[in-house]
């Protein structure tokens, strides 16, 4: 600290004394000075101005950074040529840290950092000072502004700023930025390396600063090394059973290198027993994985031997000159006996059979065999799977197969069987083959004619004109080259219409022989056709063509093949019929509602009437009539069906000669109708679920040959001058209506109107 202070007061005493003028800071330039000249007011003396003659001043000060003493750091001294030291000068600071970092001695002008600095955290302060008359508080002088820098000192080492630093050299590298220390470094020798830097500050002269780091240096892999097999022969043992594809053994050639350069080829060098074996590479193990292309048989050969050869996929020209990246071994594979099941001779067996063949008879036959050394006997059975199989059996010993049930083509053409052969020694071990049993048509059936079995043939036809191909169908499973031939029937081979025209192509042509058809003669044509089949037995059949006559236009075109349409006259379209149709309908309708209108109008006038409509008691405007106005109710069924009515006269018109019949009824069946009808009547009147008005029940049917035949005093044949209606007074007031039309009057033809 003394060094700085005197330091300090050095600096102070070359510049003017330690004498200090603030000046104005525009018109300073650092680390310069230079006289200037103020006219300020002097208190207690003359107003007029005066000249003040200022002293030489400087407007920077430094101070060293890091102060560590014990008192404050001082930094220096401001004085203005008005201070005659006597204390009327007083000194202020204000600026950047002024009252917190440096302060000023108000009296002397003496200026001290009162903490450490750090040059690294501010480099300079800009502070201003001026000059204050302890009287008056005026200001001698204007403020004048001054810098303080902060000195650096050696207080920081070096940092290196991103450390520890991570680095990756390949290995068997040349020199490059970092050198290596060793030379060939191997990464399968020391793959991590660790390195301490230093840095020094000041040149790495005495007092100087160091900074330290790390630097982590990982060598990288090179496919410097080739695979090599850890021994030179491998020996696998494989089961006969071993099913073709499945992995047998593994084998694994050893590459110390890393990543892609450690990835292996295997591959089987051509020789004995290589044809057999396959090898793939396991990307993950990098084992060569020996797979089976080819069933093994220990009965045939007990063992192989073939060489593998491994090699690295990516190679590096760099290290060639080391030797070849590849390396061989030896695979000896034992071939170990296993009990295996019998071996049937054909992979699938396909037999045939006629239909309708006889039951048992014998279509084929299966063979397995024991290859084992020790040979065993088989036996033979089918595999049920439905109801099918039934069909057929098999020969436990000997492996024929025979029909068990009548075939049928056209039922099931083909049968699929599993047979299942096992060894006497040991019935588990069972072997399965396919046969398939193709079913062989006999002709059993004759050709039909296809699709149409009905034709058409125009009324304007030519001869020899063409009108329809047929063609033929057989259910019989045809044989390649079957024919079918098409003729008339003997009985009908001169036909004079139409013929059959044979195109040997199992199709035929319906020609015509005549020149036009009339439909009003015949619509109608029965042609038969006789069809027949190439093989044996030869099989016919007659079929029979309907050809309808139509009418067509000019280009043979149908128009119209219907009866009805004979009948029209010529020139109408389709639509005028149409038409002609609806208009025909809509007249019946008009008809029909006009009718029933007209009815149900006449059947409410004559049901109009002074008292309930239920009572079934008409009302009529005239008097007559009688029977005949029956339009309120059927009183049909009152009547004996025996009854006939041939002498039914008219009552409600006035007749012109009245001849009546006097027939008087015995007096005993008058009497059984009237007790009858009055129990039915009382019976009415004490029955409270009876309705509250009389009605004609239909009770009074007795039946064929029946004593008192009708029941209807209406509809009687004796005349109503005959007729005693005194009985009516006594059925109540219900018929006191009836009782004085009938039964009080005498019948006086007169008033029949």
């Amino acid at each position: 600290m003394l060094t700085r202070n005197c330091l300090s007061l050095l600096l102070w005493v070359l510049f003017d004394g330690g004498l200090l003028t603030p000046l104005h800071p525009q018109a300073q330039e650092i680390l310069e000075a230079q006289p200037r000249e103020n006219v300020v007011p002097v208190p207690g003396r003359r107003s007029s101005a005066q000249r003040v003659k200022r002293g030489w001043v400087w407007n920077q000060f430094f101070v060293l950074e890091e102060y560590m003493g014990s008192e404050p750091q001082y930094v220096g001294k401001l004085h203005s040529d008005l201070d005659k030291g006597v204390g009327s000068v007083k000194y202020t600071l204000s600026g950047d840290g002024a009252g917190t970092v440096f302060t000023i001695d108000e009296t002397t002008g003496d200026i001290h950092a009162i903490r450490s600095l750090d040059r690294e955290e501010k480099p300079f302060y800009t502070l201003r000072a001026q000059a204050v008359d302890v009287d008056t508080k005026k200001p001698l002088e204007p403020e004048s502004e001054f810098i303080i820098k902060v000195q650096d000192i050696n207080d920081n080492e070096p940092k290196f700023l991103d450390g520890p630093y991570v680095a990756s050299v390949p290995e068997m590298s040349p020199v490059g930025v970092i050198r290596t220390a060793l030379p060939n470094m191997d990464r399968e020798v020391k793959e991590q390396y660790q390195v301490l830097i230093q840095a020094k500050d000041m040149g790495g002269q005495l007092g100087g600063l160091a900074g330290t780091t790390t630097v982590n240096i990982t060598l990288t892999d090179v496919n410097d090394n080739p695979p090599r097999f850890p021994k030179s022969i491998f020996h696998l043992k494989v089961p006969e059973t071993s099913h073709v594809g499945s992995a047998i053994g593994r084998i694994r050639a050893v590459d110390p290198d890393f990543g892609k350069n450690a990835e292996i080829e295997y591959n089987i060098v051509p020789g004995d027993g290589g044809n057999l074996f396959d090898i793939t590479t396991d990307e993950y193990t990098q084992e060569g994985v020996i797979k089976l292309k080819k069933p093994l048989d220990f009965e045939t050969k007990k063992a192989y031997t073939f060489k593998v050869e491994a090699s690295n996929l990516h190679l590096d020209h760099r290290f060639h000159s080391v030797g070849p990246f590849k390396d061989t071994a030896t695979v000896k594979i034992n071939v170990l006996d296993m009990d295996e099941p019998p071996v049937f001779s054909k992979p699938m067996y396909t037999m045939e059979v006629y239909e309708d063949t006889p039951v048992g008879t014998i279509i084929g036959a299966v063979t397995a065999q024991d290859l084992d050394a020790g040979s065993s006997s088989v036996r033979y059975f089918m595999d049920w799977k439905n109801d099918v199989d039934s069909y057929f059996t098999i020969d436990a010993t000997e492996g024929t197969i025979a029909t068990n049930e009548l075939l049928d083509r056209e039922s099931t053409a083909q049968y699929n069987l599993s047979i299942i052969a096992s060894k006497v020694s040991n019935p588990l071990l069972t072997s399965k083959v396919n046969v398939i049993i193709n079913v062989l048509d006999v002709n059993e059936f004759p050709p039909e004619i296809s699709v149409p079995y009905e034709t058409s043939v125009c009324e304007n036809a030519k001869p020899g004109q063409v009108i329809q191909t047929i063609t033929a169908a057989d259910k019989d499973l045809s044989p390649a080259g079957q024919r079918f031939s098409f003729k008339l029937s003997s009985e009908d081979s001169n036909n004079p219409n139409f013929t059959v025209h044979d195109y040997r192509n199992n199709t035929a042509g319906i020609e015509t022989r005549r020149n036009g058809y009339s439909r009003r003669q015949q619509e109608l044509y029965f042609l038969p056709i006789v069809i027949e089949d190439s093989s044996y037995p030869v099989q016919s059949s007659t079929n029979t063509l309907t050809i309808r006559v139509c009418r067509c236009d000019s280009d043979g075109t149908i128009q119209s093949c219907n009866v009805e349409a004979i009948f029209l006259p010529v020139g109408l379209s389709t639509g005028a019929l149409i038409a002609i149709l609806l208009c025909i309908v809509i007249l019946l309708v008009i008809v029909v509602l006009y009718v029933a209108l007209r009815r149900q109008k006449k059947k409410d006038t004559l049901m109009t009437s002074k008292e309930d409509i239920r009572d079934n008691v008409i009302h009529y405007d005239d008097e007559g009539g009688g029977e005949e106005d029956t339009q309120a109710f059927d009183i049909g069924a009152l009547r004996n069906p025996k009854v006939i009515e041939d002498n039914k006269m008219r009552r409600d018109i006035k007749p012109d000669t009245l001849r009546f019949t006097r027939h008087r009824p015995p007096a005993e069946d008058n009497t059984d109708i009237r007790d009858f009808i009055n129990q039915r009547l009382q019976e009415n009147d004490v029955d409270p679920s009876a309705p509250p008005y009389d009605s004609l029940a239909t009770y009074a049917y007795e039946g064929n040959g029946s004593v008192a035949e009708s029941l209807s005093s209406i509809d009687s044949l004796t005349t109503e001058a005959d007729q005693d209606y005194d009985y009516l007074s006594d059925w109540g007031p219900r018929f006191k209506i009836l009782a004085d039309m009938f039964g009080e009057e005498s019948y006086n033809p007169d008033k029949v109107t």
